[in-house]
């Protein structure tokens, strides 16, 4: 090749190339593959000129990776690390560095899918079983999910699930008025809409109401510790379901939730080893009664067996899941923390029982020694603490006067009133900031004896006794177990993932870097707000290239999660209607072929579902949605639409279809799951969307970390954006103040934003419509290269699908028996993981191959399609004796032990391991055979098993 200019030279566009991957050849012989002449042809007969946006995005171009990387550094060069004594629920902590490298920054951990496909995900349940193990061993309750999205969305579900299982007719929830204030207003949020009346008060007013429920905050978000044994009695004397929001540290020294008599306890993980993040993420626990299982919101890791009778782990109760409860469903979270939770589970397991009691000590011992220290000068308002000591200078200057002192120093402290300010401890704190803090408020202290406070909240029960939490406290040990758990687990880092919906797209390292630097890792979400000038600057930058791609006035960045973010879309709208005395504006227009997280959102937001019809092809069906209009006119809320549609097609009619909706009064929500078919080519606010969902884990590369973190911001046209979620304790720069929240951070989990920024960047203008516009090309090559042997349902006008496309397996599955399910086992032992099974169709396969992956590995995959069919026609045949109960694909997934075991198969154990040549080079080994689901609910434990189940 000739480099005939400087720009040749400098390459600026090499990560767009290297994030596509395809060359002139490799892309024609795809178009040539679909009967298409040019890239632009194809293009057109895709996506309807109706909807095109007709100009380049209003972006720079592509910057190299080193020169991204540069321009963010000097944004966090403007973020100051004080140290931070806040607390309110977010401390600093010691990330163990060989979880840091082998989980955080490790692609085997965070590009895999949310552990659908149990069988290719074992080490990830493990994981996630340790997790929930710390939980129950910690909150003394019978079970504990998987991880939810933060503390206060936790309590938010926490009242919830209150109303669903408490007896009492009462329509008030009690919140404590020690509960951090961030809690408080996420509950606050949700109970307008749920219609809960939400009373806040102190015990008395607990003792003498009549609440469904009652949430009290164990450490107080003042420090104070109090047994909540007596009040949660009475409460629950009178019909309350009992909640306790714990700091999870504590709970190794203090009296278990359980102990004192709680329903339900949750609370943040952060403090085991997940840094704050300017908010997040970070992984909620969530620990319940057994009675209460069907009730809880979020997932459950569970044991049960495998075809030959091992032990295996599942997702449990996968029935509460919301595609397939929608608005009945306990909750729309569908996504949770798994890579955080993943973090503080080991953070347990590295450090033990022992280790654990030495950090919480620790702390709670120099909290102690701090609070005798002060009470030479000053008054410490609260005897029994864990970690915050609460001061009283009794003199509003001296405490202006300590706070200036400690920030020139490099400390945050926290102000609870003009004369009180109070100091939380943390891992960090050592013998030198000790001494600091006592000199800021002009004592000295000592560190000679350790002493407690606790008295008869010390907690003498044991925990953590499972050999897995006191077993791998040397490097060495840890290293191996860490790696044992990633070497069962099929990520992105093996081969494409090629799930439709949910976008499984490259995460590039250079966008991954930045997430562990010190200033982005390491600030507290309500430090000041001169020390977070950088952070700002990168949300407000991240926002302005979001408003330039979706074609929105404003961004709210709050949304945590996609569901999160469906959320506060329709928070947005109510809203709005509310502000023009149309409150009752109450019905949701959802079609059919929506995500199940669609109706339950409307449900939480206490809408009406009203579902409108699909046509043959997958589109709305006009007819059906003009009647529903007309029907619903006075009180049409919203419609929530997902485009390209959910079938994988886009829609002719979509602005026909806002304008409809618009001119009954209502507002168009849209979905979007299916955004990496839409960047640069149209603007959903160009085509009539007032407000849409953007899945920065799915169209922006936030990888899923097996099943989270998630970032779900929402755009909002002008007549929207007074009413985005602020924040009480630290307002949103970009919100209008008063707005309540939708989660416990003013910029959800702001700490992983970065990744998307970094993505933007480096592929600058053009490279995102040259994203688009390869990952349209790849889902119609896999479409063309299928469609001889399995049906492809749904295709716009021209034939043509969007960015996925839906294989119908019945039809296979009608002439020879072999079902989906078979099918997405029978692909691990290819090496692949499964489409989108049965989802949006049941008996189907939902294929998305993304804009990265090359025609090698697209061929790969569907020449282990192809050969699946032939192995189900050979069933069908009965050829080499092959039967509907003994074959390749009902006996799939195959691993190591039983091909090299006692072989009575009708096929050979080739047959069964290496079915194409190329496996042989790259075998994956599934490290379970397909688990029993049924057995796993019927036996529900949701536990850590004895080890003896391993061997």
């Amino acid at each position: 090749m000739t480099f005939n200019t400087f720009s040749d030279l400098f390459y600026e566009n090499a990560f767009v190339h290297r994030h596509l991957g395809k060359d002139a050849s490799e892309q024609q012989a795809l178009l040539t593959a679909v009967g298409a002449k040019t890239l632009d042809e194809f293009v057109d007969s895709v996506v309807p000129q109706s909807v095109r946006l007709g100009k380049a995005l209003d972006l720079p171009l592509a910057m190299s990776e080193h020169n991204a990387l540069a321009k963010l550094r000097k944004m966090a060069d403007k973020i100051t690390v004080s140290k931070s004594y806040i607390g309110q629920g977010y401390a600093p902590t010691r990330l163990p560095a060989v979880i840091q490298r082998n989980v955080l920054e490790n692609p085997g951990w965070y590009t895999a899918y949310t552990p659908y496909q149990a069988e290719i995900a074992q080490g990830r349940l493990e994981a996630l079983l340790n997790f929930q193990q710390v939980c129950i061993d910690l909150t003394g309750l019978d079970l504990a999910g998987a991880s939810l999205l933060d503390e206060a969305t936790a309590a938010a579900e926490a009242m919830a699930m209150a109303k669903r299982v408490s007896k009492s007719k009462s329509n008030a929830f009690f919140v404590d008025n020690r509960t951090y204030p961030q809690t408080l207003d996420v509950i606050k949020t949700r109970a307008k809409y749920f219609g809960f009346d939400v009373v806040v008060g102190d015990f008395e007013v607990a003792k003498n109401g009549e609440f469904f429920g009652a949430f009290f905050q164990y450490v107080g978000k003042d420090g104070d510790v109090i047994d909540l044994t007596d009040i949660i009695t009475a409460v629950k004397e009178k019909g309350a379901y009992a909640i306790v929001a714990s700091d999870i540290l504590s709970l190794v020294l203090l009296k278990s939730p359980a102990q004192m008599g709680a329903d339900i306890a949750l609370g943040s993980t952060q403090r085991f080893g997940i840094p704050m993040g300017f908010g997040g993420p970070h992984a909620a626990y969530f620990a319940f009664k057994d009675k209460d299982k069907r009730s809880a919101p979020g997932r459950i890791i569970g044991v049960s067996k495998d075809a030959q009778g091992n032990t295996a782990l599942r997702m449990a109760l996968q029935t509460r899941e919301q595609h397939i409860r929608r608005e009945k469903a306990n909750s729309n979270i569908c996504t949770s923390q798994v890579l955080l939770a993943n973090l503080a589970g080991m953070y347990a397991v590295y450090h033990g029982p022992v280790g654990l009691k030495r950090i919480a000590t620790r702390i709670h011992a120099l909290a102690v020694a701090f609070a005798e220290a002060v009470k030479q000068k000053f008054t410490v308002v609260h005897g029994v603490f864990f970690d915050t000591v609460l001061v009283d200078t009794k003199d509003e200057s001296v405490a202006n006067q300590i706070m200036q002192t400690a920030k020139a120093a490099g400390y945050s402290l926290w102000r609870v009133s003009p004369t009180q300010i109070s100091v939380a401890f943390n891992e960090l704190t050592d013998e030198e900031e000790f001494n600091a803090l006592c000199g800021f408020f002009g004592v000295t202290g000592s560190l000679t004896e350790v002493k407690s406070v606790l008295g008869s909240q010390v907690r003498t029960d044991d925990i953590l006794t499972h050999p897995v939490f006191n077993s791998h406290h040397t490097e060495h040990q840890m290293l191996r177990y860490l790696k044992s758990l990633e070497d069962k687990d099929l990520a992105m880092n093996r081969s494409m993932i090629s799930l439709g919906s949910c976008t499984m797209k490259l995460n590039a390292t250079s966008e991954m870097l930045p997430i562990t630097w010190n200033e982005f890792a390491n600030v507290h979400p309500f430090a000041p707000r001169d020390e977070v000038a950088g952070y700002i600057e990168m949300i407000d930058g991240l926002q302005e290239q979001l408003k330039a791609i979706t074609g929105f006035d404003e961004i709210s960045m709050q949304p945590n999660s996609g569901a999160s973010g469906e959320y506060a879309g329709l928070l947005a709208i109510r809203r709005y209607h509310e502000s023009l005395g149309q409150a009752d504006r109450t019905v949701c227009l959802i079609p059919r072929s929506a995500h199940g997280t669609n109706p339950a959102t409307a449900q939480m937001m206490g809408m009406q579902v009203v579902v409108v019809a699909t046509d043959e092809f997958g589109n709305v069906d006009l007819d059906d949605l003009k009647a529903k209009c007309e029907t619903h006119s006075d009180k049409l809320g919203a419609l929530m639409i997902t485009y390209p549609s959910t079938h994988g097609v886009f829609e002719e009619g979509i602005r026909d279809i806002c304008d409809l909706i618009h001119t009954h009064g209502g507002q168009v929500y849209m979905d979007g799951a299916n955004m990496n078919a839409q960047v640069a080519l149209m603007q959903p606010a160009d085509v009539g969307a007032d407000v849409l969902h953007m899945n920065l884990h799915k169209t922006f590369c936030i990888p899923h970390g097996g099943g989270g973190p998630g970032m779900g911001p929402i755009g909002l046209k002008k007549h929207l954006a007074p009413f985005i979620a602020s924040h009480c304790v630290s307002p949103v720069h970009n919100a209008i103040e008063g707005q309540s929240a939708v989660s416990a951070a003013p910029y959800g989990s702001a700490s992983i934003l970065p990744i998307s920024w970094m993505y933007i960047t480096m592929m600058g203008r053009d490279g995102l419509l040259a994203a688009t516009k390869r990952a349209l090309l790849n889902a119609n090559y896999v479409a063309s290269q299928l469609s001889d042997d399995y049906p492809v349902l749904y295709t716009g006008k021209n034939g043509r699908v969007a960015h996925e496309c839906i294989i119908d397996i019945r039809p296979l599955k009608a002439d020879t028996g072999i079902t989906e399910t078979d099918i997405a086992k029978r692909l691990m032992d290819y090496g692949f993981h499964a489409p989108t099974m049965s989802f949006p169709v049941a008996g189907t396969l939902m294929i998305e191959p993304t804009e990265s992956e090359s025609k090698a590995e697209l061929d790969r995959f569907i020449a282990a399609l192809k050969q699946i069919k032939q192995e189900a026609l050979k069933v069908k045949a009965g050829t080499d004796g092959w039967t509907a109960d003994n074959n390749p694909l009902v006996n799939a997934p195959h691993t190591q032990a039983v091909i090299t075991g006692d072989w009575d198969k009708p096929y050979s154990r080739e047959t069964a391991a290496f079915p194409l040549e190329y496996i042989k080079a790259h075998k994956f080994w599934p490290s379970v055979g397909r688990v029993d689901d049924v057995y796993g609910d019927k036996h529900l434990i949701c536990s850590c098993p004895s080890i003896d189940n391993y061997e």
